[in-house]
């Protein structure tokens, strides 16, 4: 065998393990590779979205399509191809509850077509992040509360302050009888709170309370992660946040340290509220610094 046919042998054996063994492995990197969106009716032309990351509200009609939030960059062809099944088509009108990455990372794709409307403080948090394009940011911002008249119902974008974030919006879609909470409200698990970005627990629980007093009994809840929620559902999370300022505040006042708190854990009855993303641990680390800060 010459040289020259001896080096193309050990090229084709290379080829022949090293590249599927390289595309394995970039398919096991992507996180979104086995990821569906799935689509759920919650009200007259209302959808709910789910897939990876934050739940997005839908919702499909004469005036065109609108969504609330959407999830991560990569999965926006998937989200397309979700709506167009349910007859819709590229978002006239894009909803930002938050400006978390997994909320609004489809904001450059879908931000190309459609308007993008969000509190003020997320249009400022997105100008912060350098990787951010033009067509990811907000177009149209407000302080306390904007009303969008669409698909023959009147939706209402209604920020309450330092819950999730310092840029936190609820939907209220009148007419369908729907919420979606945004990150406010995680079902029936503890929430994140982003404290560095103006998150607070004493601010979550109060925006629940208030959110209590008008929503009515047989509304459906879009939470910010979760399955679809009905008011029972977030009497409950109320209660967790409850007992977790009050609770916690008590034991931090009377000098108990944060590794004590580590110890002692939560109350068995919001166990099992730490099997998903933020678990026992680091929810009480959350309320720490929350309370602390």
């Amino acid at each position: 065998m010459t040289a020259f046919r001896l080096l193309k042998t050990i090229c084709t054996i290379l080829a022949l393990t090293l590249i599927p063994t390289s595309l394995a492995q970039a398919a096991e990197d992507n996180p979104f590779k086995d990821t569906q969106i799935t689509a759920k009716a919650v009200g007259d032309h209302v959808y709910m979205l789910r897939g990876r990351g934050g739940n997005i509200g839908l919702s499909i009609g004469e005036d065109g399509t609108l969504i609330i939030d959407d999830q991560y960059a990569p999965l926006s062809a998937r989200i397309l191809a979700a709506i167009d099944e349910l007859g819709g088509g590229k978002p006239k009108l894009i909803l930002n509850t938050h400006h978390h990455g997994d909320h609004t990372g489809g904001n450059a794709n879908f931000g190309k077509d459609g308007t993008i409307i969000a509190h003020e403080n997320v249009r400022l948090r997105l100008l912060q992040d350098e990787s951010s394009s033009s067509a990811a940011l907000p177009l149209v911002t407000f302080s306390d509360r904007v009303k969008v008249h669409f698909n023959d119902d009147d939706i209402e974008l209604i920020h309450l302050p330092h819950g999730h974030t310092d840029g936190d919006a609820v939907v209220w879609f009148s007419k369908a009888n729907v919420l979606h909470t945004g990150d406010l409200f995680f079902r029936a698990s503890f929430p994140y709170i982003d404290v560095a970005s103006g998150g607070s627990i004493e601010g979550m629980r109060n925006n629940i309370a208030q959110i209590l007093e008008w929503l009515p009994t047989d509304a459906n809840i879009i939470p910010g992660h979760g399955t679809l929620a009905t008011k029972k559902e977030l009497e409950a999370y109320l209660e967790m946040l409850n007992y977790s300022v009050d609770y916690f505040g008590k034991a931090i006042q009377a000098g108990t340290s944060l590794e004590q708190l580590l110890e002692q854990g939560v109350d068995k009855k919001y166990a099992s509220w730490g099997a998903a993303f933020i678990n026992e641990e680091r929810w009480i680390r959350i309320v720490h610094a929350s309370l602390t800060q």
